[in-house]
């Protein structure tokens, strides 16, 4: 008999485990059944059976004359809400009501059955995501909301309404819905939580108002600052000083850290759900909790700042604090752009009640669902959609030229520049030699220039390109604020470490303008930073190395305001030699007096305010930002495709993420760098201007690595290290007097391959080409005993490519639209792929 009741216990301890229970009866099974109902599990023990919740009868959710929050909190309620959710769970699929619209009422028959046949074939999205989710031993399911308005309007209509209670119910039927899949998964997680995404309407921090209360919310900000993760009580059991018997469990609502009463004394939080009394020897206490069965979860604070563009004139940014409980801690970081799904909440404030003089409420936002900024553009979250266009986009021979000109397209000209932040926009591949020295991948620029040059709207388009960017001022910026501050945490009253604009752009772009402006001291302080892209910390105890692995573009005015080409670089700018070597490439521009190009730059100007909206109607949405398409280059050039803002950004964030160009020695020509880095050096010694050291032969390979990305390239060819090298020496010799640039330019000149080189390389490689094809048509003909003249030759298009890459040039479209291919006789049929001449 006592076998037989052992074995009835351990199945019926295995029935409250599938059904849910598993997060209460891990003590030893001595929960009474009448504390169920302090945990909101009263719905689980009505013997439901799991495997025919589909088939339960149905209860009118909508007939209810009582409060919303008792009408929820009901038996009957909370069972079908949950059997509801479960039957959406398992059986909608994704596309569901897209099919719905395409089946027409002048579809065949035949056809309508096939196309439902084959949805119904596809296996339910949520069970899929469920299954995702325990292979990666994790415990948040996400739901979309629109799915869930769409299939059940009821349930989304309450969880805006009533988000806690309805919280509570969801996760159990998604506790239990994961249990029915995988019954063991227990012992991995002790609860499944609902999270939900994609809610259509977003509140502001500055409009969160009492009618908030209690609704869920969507905002979005900066995370600003992150406290450590603490144990937070979730179910307390209580030990009698007395009799010493343990009772509960008892749950503790969500709340902060401490409560208090009207009268303002504070009071510990595990002390207000204390029962009342002993049920063992009914004595009135004192109970004292016991920690070891008692249960906690993680618990974590941070404060979210409203972005800077969203921010009225002339306003301070607001701030809230937000919750993050159990799988949601640590995941966002300080300086990253979330949107934050939650509970718009409240609690006493005794503190400030005292202030005051009557009872005053502190509000905080219990999150439910993160979702980052940059995940949207993620290399992770892209569509295949998104990842068919990226890829068709790097087919392009032309992208390079088509990334450049899509930086900033409403400024003229300063392709240099452009080219520049494009290559620090990429980025290249960082290097560890033997896990013991670690060689950067990101390229630092300097723009040096005249006002009125849009250095600075440079900076703020890259800041609005890049997937992750910090955007700060030389005036607004020290040396903390740049790299990293000690402080007291207001919870635990210790010291912490909060990361400056650089900490927080790592993996990003951090941009600074008025360089000049910044003191030397804070100067000083980021030489680590750009060069060895850590930050160390030594102060109040803490001694610790923080990342900063970014890219520094940074913008500066010369001394007096205006460039004089009479000096040197070093002379133009209050900034010292070793902050000037650890930039890849300097750019200077100057405002030149020029009729020709003045004329131009003033048409460019008038036409691109000829065609801009007004920012006030874009803002009431009367009319959307229109996006260049394409963009005159002058010089009878033509015009070139641009790239949309929001595609260039997913492009960016592909190729930062898939692609690592390798350097291999026969893809390039290694003695042109050791010459040339020679020869710089000679330069350098006997010009001045900018000192060249080994950390330019370094940004040479970056800046050829980065080229290689742009085209989504494994390795780096001889087209991207000729690019590095042109960029090297403009912004070397730029850096020069103007005495001396001409005769550099005139030294240099061998390094660089000029297009006029190629072209008559190209042709002579298609003359040796038809002059083969020539002789195998004669001796053809001698063969068949035919006589005439040859009058058209072909070649193959394919093969002139090969024949072109052994001389290491890989394109050779511009050279088949040229006027030198023209004047030659040559014509080429793309079609075909052949190219033709005719005698």
């Amino acid at each position: 008999l006592e076998e037989m009741a052992e074995e009835e216990l351990e199945e019926e301890e295995e029935r409250r485990r599938r059904r849910g229970m598993f997060g209460l009866g891990l003590d030893g099974g001595d929960i009474e059944r009448e504390d169920d109902d302090e945990f909101g599990m009263d719905g689980i023990d009505t013997g439901m059976d799991d495997d025919n919740f589909e088939a339960e009868e149905g209860v009118n959710l909508e007939a209810f004359d009582v409060p919303l929050r008792e009408w929820i909190a009901q038996d009957r309620t909370r069972r079908e809400i949950q059997r509801k959710f479960r039957v959406f769970v398992s059986t909608f699929r994704e596309g569901e009501f897209d099919m719905d619209e395409d089946l027409h009422d002048d579809m065949h028959e035949a056809e309508v059955k096939r196309r439902k046949r084959i949805w119904a074939a596809k296996s339910p999205t949520y069970e899929d995501k469920i299954r995702i989710m325990c292979a990666a031993n994790k415990s948040a399911l996400e739901v979309n909301y629109v799915h869930l308005s769409a299939k059940e309007p009821i349930l989304a209509l309450w969880i805006n309404e009533a988000p806690k209670d309805m919280f509570d119910v969801l996760n159990e039927a998604a506790t239990r819905h994961t249990l029915r899949l995988f019954p063991s998964y227990h012992t991995i997680r002790d609860e499944i939580h609902v999270r939900i995404s994609d809610v259509p309407l977003a509140d502001s921090l500055r409009d969160m108002r009492h009618t908030h209360l209690d609704n869920l919310v969507k905002v979005s900000g900066v995370i600003t600052r992150r406290s450590g993760v603490f144990p937070q009580l979730k179910l307390a059991y209580y030990d009698c000083v007395k009799c010493k018997f343990t009772t509960g469990p008892f749950r503790i609502e969500d709340s902060t850290s401490h409560s208090s009463g009207l009268d303002g004394a504070n009071r510990d939080v595990s002390d207000v759900h204390a029962p009342a009394s002993c049920p063992e020897c009914q004595s009135e206490g004192p109970f004292r909790i016991n920690s070891t069965r008692s249960r906690y979860r993680n618990y974590q604070r941070i404060n979210l700042q409203e972005r800077p563009g969203s921010i009225p004139p002339g306003r301070v940014p607001r701030t809230k604090e937000v919750v993050f409980l159990d799988d949601l801690v640590d995941c966002a970081r300080p300086g990253e752009e979330v949107e934050i799904t939650g509970v718009f909440c409240h609690s006493y404030d005794s503190l400030l009640t005292q202030r005051s003089g009557f009872p005053v409420f502190q509000t905080y936002i219990s999150a439910n669902h993160v979702r980052k900024k940059e995940d949207a553009s993620s290399a992770a979250n892209l569509s295949e959609s998104d990842r068919k266009e990226i890829l068709e986009l790097a087919r392009d021979t032309n992208i390079g030229k088509r990334i450049v000109q899509s930086i900033a397209p409403s400024i003229y000209g300063h392709d240099h520049v452009k080219m520049a932040l494009a290559m620090a926009l990429f980025g290249a591949v960082p290097k560890n030699v033997d896990d013991k020295h670690r060689i950067r991948g990101d390229v630092n620029v300097l723009i040096l220039g005249d006002p009125g040059t849009a250095k600075s709207q440079m900076l703020k388009y890259a800041e609005a390109t890049a997937p992750r960017a910090v955007y700060s001022t030389g005036k607004g910026a020290s040396a903390v604020g740049l790299t990293a501050n000690v402080h007291k945490d207001p919870l635990t009253r210790e010291w912490t470490l909060e990361g400056g604009a650089l900490v927080l752009a790592d993996r990003g772009v951090c941009l600074i303008d008025e360089f000049d402006k910044m003191n030397e001291q804070d100067r000083t302080s980021i030489h680590e930073a750009m060069e060895q892209q850590t930050i160390s910390v030594s102060k109040a105890g803490i001694v610790t190395s923080l990342q900063a692995r970014c890219s520094v573009i940074a913008a500066a005015n010369p001394i007096g305001g205006r460039y004089d080409s009479s000096c040197t670089l070093a002379e133009n700018v209050e900034l010292t030699d070793p902050i000037l070597q650890r930039f890849d490439c300097l750019c200077v521009l100057q405002d030149l007096v020029d009729p020709v190009a003045d004329e131009r730059l003033s048409s460019f100007v008038t036409k691109t305010h000829a065609t801009s909206i007004p920012t006030s109607e874009v803002a009431r949405g009367v009319e959307l930002a229109p996006e260049r398409s394409s963009l005159e280059l002058g010089d009878g050039v033509g015009s070139v495709d641009l790239i949309p803002q929001s595609l260039l950004r997913k492009y960016i964030q592909y190729a930062r993420a898939n692609c690592r160009p390798a350097l291999r020695g026969g893809t390039f020509d290694q003695e042109k760098i050791a010459s040339l880095y020679v020869q710089l050096r000679k330069e350098s010694t006997n010009s001045g201007g900018v000192p060249i050291a080994v950390r330019h032969i370094e940004s040479i390979m970056r800046m050829a690595e980065a080229h290689a990305k742009m085209h989504l390239r494994d390795y780096v060819r001889d087209d991207d290290m000729d690019a590095s090298i042109r960029i090297m020496l403009e912004s070397f010799i730029s850096a020069q007097k103007f005495s001396v640039r001409r005769t550099l330019r005139r030294s240099f000149g061998k390094f660089l391959s000029s297009g006029e080189d190629r072209v008559h390389l190209l042709l002579h490689i298609l003359q040796d080409m038809m002059r083969n094809e020539a002789m195998y048509q004669t001796i053809r003909q001698r063969q068949r005993g035919e006589t005439g003249e040859i009058e058209n030759l072909e070649v193959q298009l394919d093969e002139f490519e090969g024949k072109a890459r052994e001389r290491r040039i890989y394109d050779v479209a511009e050279f088949c639209k040229s006027d030198a291919f023209n004047e030659a006789g040559y014509t080429l049929d793309f079609s075909k792929r052949v190219i033709s001449r005719k005698f």
